[in-house]
Parts: C-alpha cells; sequence; structure tokens
C-alpha cells in the first residue's frame, strides 16, 4: 500500500461512521411509526368494540363512510323540486301558463305567436243581444229557447213599449228606424216629453204620431202599430212621403162622454136580446098549451130569469118582487163635478 492509499481509508472512516449513525436513527423512527400505528389501531378497536357493546338495539348506526355521490345528487333534486314546487304554486293560472310556454319555447324552439289564441270567434253580451234581438216578441218565437234567445228575451222584458224612439236619417228614402226605450230616456222624459227623434232634444211643439211599422226580421214580414211624439222638424220628415195618423189628446168631457154611452149601448142591447127570448118563450107557450104541467113550469120559470136579468127602467109594482132590482152605477164626485161645470159652459 502506498501513502496516499493510507490516508484516503483514513479519511472516510469518520463519513462511514456518520452514515451508520443517520441510518440507525430512521430504523428507530421507523420502529416508533410503527408502534404507535400499531397502538392507534389497537385503540380503535377497543373503541368499536365498546361502542357495539353501548349500542340498543332500536339504535342506528352511524355512518363512518362518506356518502356516494348518487345519494347526493338525489337529495339536491329533491330539494329543487320542491323550491320549484313551492315557486309554481305562488303563482296564478296565467302566470304558469306563460312559464310553461316560455319554458316549452326555449327547449324546443318556436314563436310566441304561434301560441296566441284566435279572437275570430269571440262573442260579448252585446253581440249575443244583436243577433237574437226581435222588436216584438210572439209566442211562436219563445219555443226551442236557447240560452242566447233567454238573455235577449230577458233584455225585452226590462224595454218601455209605450212610446218608440225613432231614425230619420233616412226619411228621403221612405225608411225609418224604430226601437223601443230604455228605463233611463224614460226617467229623463226622452220620447214622450222630448222629441221621439233621436238626434233631436226639442220640447215644444210636440205631435203625438200612430205609424205601422212594416219590418223584416229573420227572413219573415212583420207589421207593428207604434207610437211616438216628434216636433214640427221631424214630423214635417215624417210626413215627407205620405200623411201619418195624428192621435189627438180627447177632453175630459168626450172621455166621460164615451164612458157613459157604453154601459148605455151594452144595456140596449141587452134589452133587445131579453126582448126576442121573450116573445120566443110566449110563442112556445101558445103552442105547448096541450103539454103537461111540468114542462109548463119549466118555461115560467125561464121566462122570470129572462125578464129578472134585463128589466126595463118602466116597471110596474107587481114585476119587482120578479127577481133582484138591478144594480144602479153611482157617479164619483168627479163625474158629477165635472157634469155640473159643464152645463155651466154650455
Amino acid at each position: 500500500m502506498t501513502l496516499t492509499s493510507v490516508m484516503k481509508m483514513d479519511r472516510e472512516s469518520p463519513h462511514r461512521e456518520a452514515l451508520k449513525g443517520q441510518m440507525k436513527a430512521t430504523e428507530l423512527f421507523r420502529l416508533n411509526d410503527t408502534f404507535s400505528l400499531y397502538s392507534h389501531l389497537a385503540q380503535l378497536n377497543s373503541w368499536k368494540h365498546e361502542e357495539e357493546i353501548l349500542q340498543k338495539p332500536f339504535q342506528k348506526g352511524r355512518h363512518s363512510k362518506v356518502a356516494h355521490r348518487s345519494l347526493h345528487s338525489n337529495e339536491v333534486d329533491r330539494e329543487e323540486a320542491r323550491n320549484r314546487r313551492a315557486h309554481l304554486i305562488s303563482m296564478n293560472a296565467f302566470e304558469r301558463h306563460k312559464k310553461f310556454v316560455g319554458d316549452y319555447i326555449l327547449y324546443y324552439g318556436g314563436q310566441m305567436v304561434d301560441f296566441k289564441r284566435s279572437v275570430a270567434k269571440d262573442k260579448t253580451d252585446l253581440d249575443v243581444l244583436r243577433e237574437n234581438h226581435r222588436f216584438l216578441w210572439r209566442d211562436e218565437d219563445e219555443e226551442d229557447m236557447t240560452w242566447e234567445k233567454e238573455l235577449a228575451k230577458k233584455y225585452y222584458d226590462k224595454l218601455f213599449k209605450e212610446y218608440c224612439i225613432a231614425d230619420l236619417s233616412r226619411y228621403k228614402e221612405n225608411k225609418f228606424g224604430f226601437r223601443w226605450r230604455t228605463e233611463n230616456e224614460v226617467v229623463s222624459g226622452k220620447g214622450q216629453f222630448q222629441c221621439g227623434n233621436k238626434h233631436c232634444e226639442k220640447e215644444e211643439g210636440l205631435k203625438s204620431w200612430e205609424v205601422n211599422f212594416a219590418y223584416v226580421e229573420y227572413g219573415e214580414k212583420r207589421n207593428a202599430l207604434v207610437k211616438l211624439r216628434l216636433c214640427p222638424e221631424c214630423s214635417f220628415k215624417l210626413n215627407y212621403h205620405h200623411k201619418r195618423k195624428e192621435v189627438k189628446a180627447k177632453p175630459k168631457t168626450e172621455m166621460l162622454l164615451d164612458q157613459n154611452q157604453k154601459p148605455a149601448k151594452a144595456k140596449a142591447k141587452k134589452k133587445k136580446r131579453s126582448s126576442s127570448h121573450s116573445k120566443k118563450h110566449k110563442h112556445k107557450k101558445h103552442r105547448d098549451r096541450s103539454t103537461s104541467s111540468s114542462s109548463s113550469e119549466e118555461l115560467q120559470n125561464s121566462d122570470k130569469d129572462s125578464d129578472a136579468g134585463d128589466e126595463p127602467e118602466d116597471q110596474s109594482e107587481g114585476d119587482h118582487w120578479r127577481g133582484p132590482a138591478p144594480a144602479v152605477e153611482e157617479k164619483s164626485r168627479e163625474e158629477e163635478f165635472d157634469e155640473y161645470f159643464e152645463d155651466m159652459f154650455l
């Protein structure tokens, strides 16, 4: 061996010793780690054993493992569905419909115009009245009633049918339009104390007219006698082609005379009928004198009944016992005053 090799060996010997010391330390650390790991596992086993001993039969075990991803996603979906349901319940029907339509267009494509409802066939109550309204309802028209006809009939019953409202805009063509008055027009006096032309509101010089209104309704020609009150200018338009019948109010004296004449005429007719009836019975009596007593009694009773029903004013005392006295019509106080003043002014 040379001097240089001996010197190298001397230098390497301390380095080797240091390496050996490090190796021993790492082995000691490893042994300590293994010992601590074993001791920790033993402690865990003892805890599990104690928990199994202390666990009750109805008690559920604790999850010692991490939950699976599918379980997590199911819980999230359930919570999301719960929130969505609460959101839909809070909306009304129209907002819910709009949301569903928007979601459909978002996912499947399309336009909002495709979802708009057609308004062409929609009808209001006014449209139904215009289609089923009649100027005059007859018994024939009330057969096979639908809800549209019932609505029109109910509106017709609310109208006032004493005077008419006229449309005289086409009077030169001899074409007129008439309709009945509504409640508001009756309250305001339109058609009675104001001119009956719908475009006129004059209140002076009104005249009453009767018009035979011929019209076509549902392909059927009909006539109706209507009454309306018009101012002089509108009366000229109404009578542009030919004169209509003017209705004039009768004075009270003429009204009373007509009322008194009617019962007098009725009494005269009854007298004629009773006289002819009594004559017939008398002829029958003369012809049937040879008949039995029972038939003659029946004839006499019938004569008594006919004479008692309609007896003349100049009755004898014996006629009073045939039947009850005729009913005398008593005049009211106003009628007596009217007759008294009428005689004075004449």
